[in-house]
């Protein structure tokens, strides 16, 4: 299970309405213990995708090592992170898979037409072949 803090749900939110129409990422930074994970800080990232970001999205390397920093700096760990499928439903898609690095949760924002729809978090696996749904609360 993972349990998204409101300020870090609206912030995730209000990154993936401003993306719109084009793919948001960012990071999940909490804590993890014996019943899930605690989201109390998101930090929106940029979409270092260099072709149509309107359903790709690509972490910037160097952006992730400053965001672990910080967390370690904070005493919190990145335990996700979110991405928007803009006019879609949030599912983990087979790119979303392959990208995918299996200590993370995914969390997926579906944005409909600028507004925030539904979402869906997803446990890759460690061959990143499939993806379980896990329990999202916000």
């Amino acid at each position: 299970m993972i349990r998204i803090e409101p300020t870090a749900w609206a912030a995730m939110v209000a990154h993936a309405r401003e993306a719109y129409p084009r793919e948001c990422c960012g990071a999940m930074l909490g804590s993890e213990n014996a019943n899930g994970r605690l989201v109390t800080v998101t930090r929106p990232m940029r979409n270092a995708f260099e072709g149509a970001q309107e359903d790709t999205y690509q972490l910037d390397p160097a952006e992730q090592l400053a965001v672990e920093k910080e967390a370690r700096a904070q005493g919190l760990s990145v335990v996700g992170i979110f991405h928007s499928h803009p006019d879609c439903d949030a599912y983990f898609s087979k790119r979303d898979l392959q990208n995918s690095c299996p200590w993370y949760s995914f969390v997926v924002l579906s944005i409909q037409k600028g507004e925030f729809h539904h979402a869906n978090s997803f446990l890759p696996n460690f061959d990143q072949t499939a993806a379980e749904q896990e329990q999202l609360e916000y």
